[in-house]
Order: C-alpha cells, then sequence, then structure tokens
C-alpha cells in the first residue's frame, strides 16, 4: 500500500513532491503529542509546530464544527468574529501594533508586509538573512537564497542577502556585527537607486539553527533599519504565540517593536489561517496605496478555530509549559552533549531546541549525513522530529506545546539510544 500511495502521488501530484524520510510515514491519526500510522504504530510529534495547542485539541475542533454548522463567509459582510479575534490578538502586542489583515497563509501575510513596505517608503529594497525561509509566493520566496529558481520573474535585483547569525561559528554577542552587516546591504540598496523598504528576519532566526542570543541582541539591527526610514518586518510563523516561552513574541524576546508583524501555521491549530499586525498609521497607507481583499482571510470558521487557540493557550498555561519544559530538555541535551563527542553545540528557545553535530570540535565540521541518519532512525524508533540550520546539521526539535516531562523523557532517552547505536563515520 506505501508503494501504491507514492506512485499515486507522483501521477496526480506531480514528481518531486517532498517527503520526509527514507521511508515516508503514511499517518491516519493525531490526539494531543502523539499521531498514528496506518499500521497502527504510534508516533511522538516532536516536530509539529501546527497543531499549535495539540493535534485535534478538542475546544479548536468543537469551535470549527460549531460555527461551520452556522456560517461561514467573507469579510464584505459584517461579522464580530474577526474584530473579537483581533482584539484578542492585538492585546498581545505592544502599542503601536493594534490593527491586522488575516489571510490564509504565511506566505500571503508577507507578501503584504513587503508591499506596505513598499507603500510606507516607496522603495522596493528588502533584505533578508542568506539562510531564511519565508514562504512562496513569486515575491516572498526571492527572500530564500535556496529557493531562487533559474527562471523567475527578475526580482532578485531588489534582494540583499546578509549573513546569518550562528552563535556557533560567528563570535556575535550583541548583535552588533550582525547589524553592520545589515548597514552595508541598505547602503548598497541606496546606491543601487533601488532604495531600502524593510529588513525580514524570523526573531528567533529558526531556519537559520536558532543560535543563541542575548536578550535585545536584534535592537542595534531594528536601529539601523529605522535610522534608513525602513520597516522591520518579524515573521513570527514559527516563534510566536508563546513557542519562545520567556515572552509571547518572539520579538518582545529581542526587545524590538517592529513595525509590522506577521503570522500563519500556529494560528488557528491546522486550520489554514494566517495574517499580520501593524500600526493604525501603517495600515492606512497601505490600504490608500493598494486594493486588498482575500475571500477566505478571516472567515468566521477560521476565526472560531483561531480564537479557540488563543483560549487554550491561556487556559492551559502553555506559555510557561514552554520556558519550563524548554529548560529541562537543554539540561538532558547537555548531559547528551558531555557524552557524545558528535554534539558540538546545544541550543534552545523555549519550545524549540536542538543539538548540532559535527565531526570534530575544532573544526566543527558540518556532520551533515550523521544528523540525517539520526533523524531516520529516530523515526524508525517512533519518534517525528527532523534537521534545519544553514547546513542541516542540527536537529529541529519543535512539539506541539503542550508537550509535558513524561514526551521530554521518552525523547531524550530514545535519542541517547539512538547516538549510542550510530557510531560517527570517519
Amino acid at each position: 500500500p506505501m508503494t501504491d500511495l507514492i506512485n499515486r502521488r507522483r501521477a496526480l501530484l506531480g514528481p518531486n513532491m517532498s517527503t520526509f524520510y527514507d521511508t515516508p510515514v503514511h499517518m491516519v491519526r493525531g490526539e494531543g503529542v502523539w499521531m498514528w500510522d496506518a499500521d497502527g504504530r504510534k508516533y511522538l510529534d516532536c516536530y509539529n509546530n501546527v497543531p499549535h495547542v495539540g493535534h485535534c485539541n478538542p475546544r479548536v475542533v468543537q469551535a470549527i464544527c460549531n460555527q461551520a454548522a452556522t456560517l461561514n463567509t467573507h469579510t464584505r459582510y459584517l461579522h464580530e468574529g474577526i474584530l473579537d479575534y483581533v482584539e484578542r490578538l492585538t492585546a498581545t502586542y505592544d502599542d503601536p501594533l493594534k490593527t491586522a489583515i488575516l489571510t490564509c497563509t504565511g506566505s500571503e501575510a508577507n507578501d503584504i508586509a513587503l508591499r506596505m513596505a513598499e507603500a510606507v517608503t516607496g522603495k522596493r529594497g528588502i533584505i533578508a538573512t542568506d539562510a531564511t525561509y519565508h514562504g512562496n509566493t513569486t515575491l516572498v520566496s526571492h527572500l530564500s537564497k535556496s529557493n531562487v529558481p533559474e527562471v523567475g520573474f527578475g526580482l532578485g535585483q531588489y534582494l540583499r542577502h546578509v549573513e546569518a547569525p550562528d552563535s556557533y561559528r560567528i563570535h556575535d554577542p550583541d548583535g552588533q556585527r550582525f547589524a553592520a552587516k545589515v548597514q552595508e546591504a541598505i547602503d548598497d540598496l541606496e546606491r543601487s537607486g533601488i532604495g531600502f523598504a524593510a529588513l525580514i528576519v524570523c526573531p528567533l532566526f529558526l531556519n537559520e539553527g536558532f543560535p543563541t542570543q542575548a536578550q535585545g541582541w536584534l535592537r542595534p539591527a531594528a536601529e539601523a533599519v529605522h535610522r534608513a526610514g525602513g520597516l522591520l518586518i518579524c515573521d513570527e510563523v514559527q516563534a510566536g504565540f508563546g513557542r519562545c516561552g520567556s515572552h509571547f513574541w518572539g520579538h518582545q524576546k529581542q526587545g524590538v517593536v517592529p513595525d509590522v508583524v506577521t503570522m500563519g501555521k500556529p494560528m488557528g491549530n491546522g486550520h489554514p489561517v494566517a495574517g499580520l499586525v501593524t500600526s493604525a498609521e501603517i495600515m492606512t497607507r497601505f490600504r490608500k496605496s493598494f486594493r486588498y481583499f482575500n475571500t477566505f482571510g478571516g472567515n468566521p470558521v477560521s476565526c472560531a478555530a483561531a480564537l479557540a487557540v488563543l483560549d487554550e493557550l491561556q487556559d492551559m498555561n502553555l506559555q510557561a509549559n514552554a520556558l519550563r519544559i524548554g529548560k529541562l530538555a537543554h539540561q538532558r541535551l547537555a548531559e547528551l552533549a558531555r557524552k557524545y563527542d558528535v554534539i558540538g553545540d546545544v541550543r534552545q528557545s523555549g519550545m524549540v531546541f536542538g543539538a548540532e553535530f559535527v565531526l570534530g570540535h575544532d573544526s566543527k565540521e558540518p556532520a551533515v549525513a550523521y544528523t540525517d541518519l539520526v533523524v531516520n532512525r529516530m523515526r524508525q524508533r517512533g519518534i517525528i522530529l527532523s534537521k534545519l540550520g544553514r547546513h542541516k546539521n542540527t536537529l529541529k526539535i519543535r512539539p506541539p506545546m503542550p508537550f509535558g516531562e513524561e514526551h521530554l523523557d521518552l525523547l531524550m532517552t530514545t535519542l541517547d539510544a539512538v547516538l549510542a547505536e550510530t557510531p560517527v563515520a570517519a
């Protein structure tokens, strides 16, 4: 049946459709932090941030069903749902971030954010890191260096990529080096005549390997952006909704107030809802510069799902859980690092944690094939996780927020066993 599924995918969905693992997993059910495959095998989900408050969360499921049975339509009709949600959402932000646009995907939200930057500055130059990912509209896909195709719409001229932070290999304790790189890119865009519009970053730099950073690390770069008259856009798709533990939003941990914040995946716990938050001033400029409407964005069912996620986060104290479990995870990974030389570095930011595998502590040479092996062997033992970072040699452990101590124990015990049986090939 697995071969049949793979063949049907290829025939119906086309070639190069990505799957995880050497042998893909056929998932049929989820609950909390668990998933089950077609053979009834149970897996601990240490990867998915989409089911933010747990797979098939009963409160979210109920909210979706109730609203879907009542009304679902677009926002050209008046409805309280979107207003109630945006009020609750923006209450988690600092002034002046009090207005929102709701979309279906983070890609759309980032696309709008880049257009907002153009509306406000009258310029088009965008700066991103050289190891990031922000989505896949034509414009947004150009932000990812690994994504830029041989054929495209010639948007590369508007982009500048700066060196991604890397606390293991690059000494930049206070963010001054990164800010200087951003300033160089700003100067280059201004010289070229394109002009500087915005810097877009994930405030925790998750795809870059979530480097260890002191609180306020991003502040010098933010100051450079604002001095140059540009916008700071923070993509909170992975960092937000309490995941970093210490704060509800990653940018708050970084000690900056962005001009635009984009959100996606975890917002509706699997229901496709995303959006952005900005100031009334920027929103007005955008609304006057562009005609924008999104048929499904902010529909009553999506808003009901999103509101239920906020309720669940609050009632179950999931941000506090992320802070506590994250600290324990760091301790457990540090113990493994003392035991296994292949671990070069351990990093954690709330409910995101991982270990970077290297072939030697002096060379810091990335153990890329080894990381792949570990990810696949963990899957064989019923643990779902992945890898990321510039060299794809850091474990990406980003579980749903209800992840508890007993789950962490199972994860770490299994990882210990896998590392013990997986020698590093010279």
